[in-house]
């Protein structure tokens, strides 16, 4: 395992394991995570998991950086194998308002509508990280034939629910927001769920398939 420390103001230590997005990587990030959670290392007070590093937030007063540092080097680290991780079934809508961007995608790529949906529909994510707004799940998984970069302007009101792409991510929107993502669906599935005991029923590292609906199926889904 490849790993370098970095210090991050006076109670953090970032953990690199890399600089792309990669499942070993990110399975390298996943078993130190497991291991310093096995461990109980004194004064570390949360582990923030992301693509390719581990933050480890420690109390400067029961703990230093360089004891810390020498603490993670001195454990064994296996295989993250993610034995307890879940399988999510997202139901989506892929039509009309919906998916304002999916011909788009289409024409982009070469590719019919249909093509489109099967692709992402067809494939399985795996949620790296949150960030950048609450709930905000970043999945890789956006199979290469539908990737495309983000758009060279945002754009405005992009409504919660919505399922979106940009180069090898996905995103579920947990908010009304402004997004340079690709919107190629809808799901009334609440990844974000802030009155829950647990407001992130999704843990980082379970998986997630997108299940296609009809409009007619999504709009019963919605109402019952």
């Amino acid at each position: 395992m490849t790993m370098t420390f970095q210090a991050v103001g006076d109670s953090g230590v970032m953990l690199r394991f890399g600089d792309y997005i990669d499942d070993a990587v990110h399975a390298q990030v996943l078993a130190m995570d497991n291991a310093i959670t096995a461990a109980g290392l004194p004064g570390v007070r949360e582990l923030v998991p992301s693509f390719t590093a581990l933050l480890v937030i420690y109390n400067p007063y029961e703990t230093q950086y360089q004891a810390l540092v020498q603490a993670i080097s001195g454990l064994s680290v296996g295989v993250s194998t993610q034995s307890d991780a879940k399988e999510w079934i997202i139901p989506t809508c892929y039509e009309g308002e919906f998916a304002p961007d999916l011909q788009d995608v289409a024409d982009q790529c070469g590719l019919g509508t249909d093509a489109v949906i099967n692709a992402h529909a067809n494939s399985v994510f795996h949620l790296y990280m949150y960030g950048f707004a609450p709930g905000y799940g970043y999945l890789g998984g956006t199979p290469t034939e539908i990737q495309l970069p983000r758009k060279q302007a945002p754009v405005r009101d992009i409504p919660k629910g919505a399922v979106m792409i940009a180069g090898p991510q996905c995103i579920v929107t947990t908010m009304v927001m402004p997004s340079g993502w690709w919107v190629i669906g809808r799901t009334a599935f609440d990844v974000f769920q802030p009155f829950a005991d647990n407001p992130f029923p999704i843990a980082v590292g379970d998986s997630i398939r997108f299940k296609r609906l009809s409009m007619d199926d999504f709009t019963r889904e919605v109402q019952a």
